[in-house]
């Protein structure tokens, strides 16, 4: 590896992200280090209930199939790997690891894992029906390990960044509270973590990615530098793209406030400043400033929630409104007394008014049921509205046939003391380094709010056209628990001169009514010409519990660039309104 650039590449954004995208990453360009994020919310619940069925599971089992592929030839190039697919179970998929690097005659290859994050034990003594509860553990297992000589590092919940910033921290030899390096790599294993989100996936202007370019993103990787500033790019010849706004986009991407804590280092993410660096190239300048991380470590707690069912209903041409209510009321009558604990009904005005195909005339009118009695859920969405069917509404059918009660899950984030979580390090000789607490801590405080930039006066702003947000703006949402965030950017200094003013909290509100109840924070981030929302309680009991069309917010963020406002006509130039509706 070079003394003074590290080159760190990513494979995996999610469990089931392409499974080739690791041969992809060894073979298209020097590397040193290669990441893969496997671990979410959803998945931990996942692979709590395989672990139930099976206690030597509990993994990403995919990632054996991948180094079943790829283990020689990493080995072969000369580039260590580091991902967090051990799950519930690190010290499991090692073991597996090891057993199948010697089946492929690769006994040389160096193993290690971290341990530490599983704290079910604790958690069920105060919570029933708890599959999963970890802690998030930072970077500095996963430094130990490759200090160690580990060629694959294998962990379980620790940050998504980590993977990123413990192999910089390692790499450098960075100090426990090198505060500002650090940073700049969680900044930068931020980016990375979600795979080709940072290289056009995902990417409200996907238009302007030449046709054959956004057909396969390439994955992303970054060159790091001492000072934890870097610059991420992708392989020559690959896919997407790489530019200042795909990468503000996953810099927005499930964050919060201006202080984005993390177990070894809180980022100050309004310090974060992003330049082009040639083509697909971007800088994260070594600005970043860190600060000591809070006192607590974040714990993810998975339980089970009880059973939910669903039953969408479609009903075609007129009357529309009229023939929900009775269906609605049809279910009440024949369920009585034994109502289950939770209907939600949800009319998706999907019609169009003399439409000239069936399905353009029809809306789907969806039920959920939740219950602690899978009995209760089956009759509301199964067995009544096949017992009611010939006396409904007229053209009466379903999206469907009707399926049994699935168990559903909730999630919990709680806190604990880092002093009482074991981060263990088990390195490939087999010895254990314990990995002690971050030497300082500090309370999370908000940011005052900066000054915001001089707004666009009646002069400058010149006539106004009712338009779509997005065609001035970029957005970028996901979830965070049961809450989810909106990041929203704007691609000129005058757009962001005027999005800083017009896009307030209750402007948000008036946008989106879904969230007008709910309780909403605004971070400005200046430097990146962007507003983060968080949104608080709008995904229930998280994306596992399924509270909403959109469990995991994914297109909150489209949804609100679709809202139409008066926008500034200088704001919209031709190029700004392709493909929105106005430039149809």
């Amino acid at each position: 590896m070079s003394a003074t650039i590290l080159r760190v590449g990513n494979a995996s954004g999610f469990y089931g992200d392409r499974f080739d995208a690791v041969r992809e990453m060894l073979t298209g360009g020097p590397l040193d280090v290669l990441t893969g994020d496997y671990l979410a919310e959803l998945t931990m619940l996942i692979l709590g209930r395989d672990r139930m069925g099976d206690p030597g599971l509990g993994y990403a089992k995919t990632f054996l199939r991948q180094m079943e592929e790829c283990l020689g030839l990493a080995l072969d190039r000369g580039v260590r790997i580091v991902v967090n697919a051990g799950g519930l179970n690190p010290a499991g998929l090692a073991e597996r690891l090891r057993e199948l690097a010697a089946t492929l005659g690769l006994g040389q290859a160096r193993i290690a894992h971290v341990e530490g994050d599983d704290v079910l034990a604790a958690v069920k003594a105060t919570r029933a029906g708890v599959l999963a509860a970890n802690a998030y553990l930072g970077g500095w297992g996963i430094s130990a390990c490759l200090d160690a000589g580990a060629d694959l590092v294998v962990t379980g919940r620790v940050t998504d960044a980590a993977l990123v910033s413990g192999a910089a921290a390692a790499h450098f030899g960075w100090a426990r509270d090198d505060w500002d390096r650090l940073a700049g790599a969680v900044a930068v294993g931020h980016v990375l973590e979600c795979g080709t989100q940072a290289t056009g996936g995902n990417y409200s202007f996907f238009h302007e990615i030449p046709a054959a370019a956004r057909l396969r993103p390439g994955f992303p990787l970054a060159e790091i530098h001492a000072d934890g500033s870097a610059v991420v790019t992708k392989h020559d010849g690959t896919g997407g793209a790489v530019t200042v706004e795909t990468v503000t986009a996953q810099l927005l991407y499930e964050t919060g406030p201006a202080r984005y804590a993390g177990p070894d280092v809180t980022t100050r993410l309004d310090t974060v400043r992003l330049t082009p660096d040639g083509p697909d190239r971007v800088r994260i300048g070594g600005g970043v400033r860190g600060e000591a991380p809070p006192p607590t470590l974040k714990v993810g707690v998975n339980r089970l929630g009880g059973w939910l069912g669903e039953t969408v209903f479609v009903l075609t041409g007129l009357d529309l409104e009229a023939k929900a209510e009775l269906t609605k009321n049809q279910l009440a009558a024949e369920l009585g007394q034994k109502q289950p604990a939770e209907l939600h009904w949800t009319l998706a005005r999907t019609d169009h008014a003399d439409a000239a195909a069936e399905e353009e005339a029809s809306a789907l009118l969806r039920l959920v049921v939740r219950d602690q009695d899978p009995k209760l859920v089956q009759r509301a969405t199964a067995t009544v509205p096949v017992e009611t069917a010939l006396a409904g509404y007229p053209g009466f059918h379903v999206a469907g046939l009707p399926q049994k009660p699935s168990p559903y899950g909730i999630f919990e984030a709680l806190t604990a003391d880092p002093a009482e979580v074991p981060h263990t390090a088990v390195l490939p000789d087999g010895s254990r380094a314990e990995i002690p607490p971050a030497p300082a801590s500090r309370p999370l405080e908000p940011v005052p709010d900066p000054e915001l930039p001089q707004p666009l006066g009646p002069d400058a702003a010149g006539p106004v056209r009712r338009a779509p947000l997005g065609a001035v703006v970029g957005a970028r949402s996901g979830d965070k628990g049961g809450s989810a965030n909106i990041g929203v950017w704007a691609r000129s200094e005058d757009g962001w001169r005027w999005l800083a003013h017009i896009l307030t909290v209750p402007r948000l509100k008036e946008l989106l009514p879904e969230t007008a109840e709910l309780t909403v924070t605004r971070t400005v981030l200046p430097n990146l010409r962007a507003l983060n929302f968080t949104v608080e309680g709008i995904l229930g009991d998280g994306v596992a519990s399924r509270a909403r069309f959109d469990p995991q917010a994914k297109a909150l963020g489209e949804w609100l660039r679709s809202r139409r406002l008066d926008i500034p006509e200088r704001l919209l130039t031709p190029e700004t309104l392709l493909n929105s509706e106005e430039g149809l």
